[in-house]
């Protein structure tokens, strides 16, 4: 994958950052280079490997999932909350 001018562009767009004039060609360097290295993990062969693996012996242990309402929880969260509106948060638009 080649990293230049216009993907850092895009990557500052999407990550809603601003990178200054004098660090960009230095970024593009230090991107470039976790790509390469994250590219090499295409190399290892995972065929016989388990997809996924737990600490636990048997597996995560599961719990019923009880959705709860208690008007005071929801007060005490929301009221440190910019805004707020209906019991949600209300946040700026971020897709267009």
């Amino acid at each position: 994958m080649k990293i230049d001018e216009t993907l850092l562009k895009k990557l500052e767009k999407l990550s809603s950052l601003e990178i200054q004039e004098d660090k960009r060609e230095s970024m593009i360097s230090e991107i470039a280079k976790i790509v390469d290295f994250v590219e090499n993990l295409n190399e290892l062969d995972l065929d016989n490997e388990d997809a996924s693996f737990s600490t636990i012996p048997g597996g995560t242990p599961f719990r019923e999932d009880i959705p709860s309402n208690k008007p005071e929880i929801i007060e005490t969260i929301l009221g440190h909350a910019p805004k707020r509106e209906g019991g949600f948060f209300v946040v700026p638009k971020i897709i267009e």
